[in-house]
């Protein structure tokens, strides 16, 4: 606390030294007065944290003793029910991404309307969104596609359709609304990923490797973009290019689907040893990886060791039966499949509608989130 006094008080004495003190102590006594308020108060918040902590100790603890009851009875499996409530968190949390995520395309897309009609354009992308949020995804795309027929260039409008065909595998509309949304931003990263893979899927190698090549090179190395950049390679019979990709998605992101498809090129270059090292690892991230388990089948059948191929198989199909199929068709489906590359030769074959689902799948999701928070998109 500063207190300015006129120069002329310095040599003044009588009153005006005790008014001064008297009017400092209020001060203090007010102030003093207003923290021990807060200090109450606080403690009073304190004490109420402190009991709805205890009563979710409790609550957490009769569900634990339910459970134990339950599962000694035989009624339900421990393991599957934290594996269920594992995803259902993990499904809350992407829901929730997903919800702020809209948001922010919505200000962005409203943010730049068209010069005219600018009522209408916004009226329809508030109701597209608000049909989304609500489960109506056919409807509210179907107005979103009608705000961005009246404007010309809407970068955010046109990547959000565009990631929506993108993430349902339609190939054509995907390239057309990512291909507009590059023209209006084309130092984009993400847009640039999307649109390179999708390329890829339409036949287009060498705007794909292009797309690609660019946007690692600006936003850095990420599972999806090496992948698609080996699989180009693969398509041109350029083995060695391609197996350094496979390596660099591996590295960007180690997981059973990057080791899986490493497996499959050295598969197809029939370098088995390695093919079957990264199988096995696939396998011991992810036990329920059945086209791993194949793929391993198949080496061990052409290696000649039929004891270990016709276990394998056997766990192929086993993992495949826990799905609701059929254990003798997928088992025999097996011995008579073939591995991912085998049957590539071109990139119309399907970056990703010709993959396997689960790698697939892989890749959309690793597509769609790659280089977030790059070009003022936010995590």
């Amino acid at each position: 606390m500063i207190v300015v006094e006129p120069n002329s008080a310095r040599f003044e004495i009588g009153d005006h030294g005790l008014s001064t003190d008297e009017h400092l102590l209020e001060r203090i006594s007010l102030v003093e007065n207003r923290l021990s308020r807060l200090t109450e108060r606080l403690e009073r918040s304190l004490d109420l944290v402190l009991r709805q902590a205890q009563n979710s100790y409790f609550d957490r603890s009769l569900v634990k003793t339910l459970i134990g009851l339950l599962t000694e009875d035989g009624l339900i499996e421990t393991a599957r029910l934290e594996r269920l409530w594992s995803d259902r968190c993990e499904k809350d949390a992407v829901e929730q991404q997903e919800n702020i995520k809209r948001d922010e395309f919505r200000l962005r897309i409203l943010a730049s309307p068209p010069p005219s009609n600018a009522k209408r354009f916004s009226d329809l992308v508030t109701e597209g969104f608000v049909l989304i949020e609500d489960g109506k995804s056919v409807a509210g795309l179907d107005r979103l596609q009608q705000a961005a027929q009246m404007i010309e260039s809407n970068s955010a409008l046109d990547l959000f359709i565009g990631e929506y065909f993108f993430r349902n595998g339609d190939i054509q509309l995907a390239r057309t609304y990512l291909s507009r949304a590059h023209n209006a931003a084309p130092d984009d990263v993400r847009i640039s990923l999307l649109l390179g893979l999708t390329c890829a899927d339409d036949g287009d190698s060498q705007t794909a490797k292009e797309l690609l090549a660019s946007a690692i090179e600006r936003g850095g190395s990420c599972f999806s973009g090496h992948y698609g950049l080996g699989w180009l390679h693969m398509s041109e019979n350029k083995w060695r290019k391609a197996l350094c990709e496979f390596k660099r998605a591996l590295e960007a992101r180690p997981s059973p689907e990057a080791h899986f498809a490493l497996g499959s090129l050295y598969y197809k270059l029939d370098r088995d040893e390695l093919a079957g090292r990264h199988l096995r690892k696939a396998i011991q991230m992810d036990g329920n990886y059945q086209e791993a388990f194949y793929l391993l089948a198949l080496i061990y059948k052409r290696t000649g060791q039929t004891e270990l191929a016709e276990a394998a198989f056997d766990r192929a199909g086993r993992k495949a039966t826990s799905q609701g199929k059929t254990r003798r068709s997928l088992v025999k489906a097996a011995r008579k499949s073939q591995p991912l590359y085998s049957h590539a030769k071109s990139p119309a074959d399907g970056l990703i509608t010709g993959a396997d689902r689960r790698l697939a799948a892989a890749l959309r999701e690793d597509a769609l989130r790659a280089f977030l928070g790059i070009n003022g998109e936010g995590r």
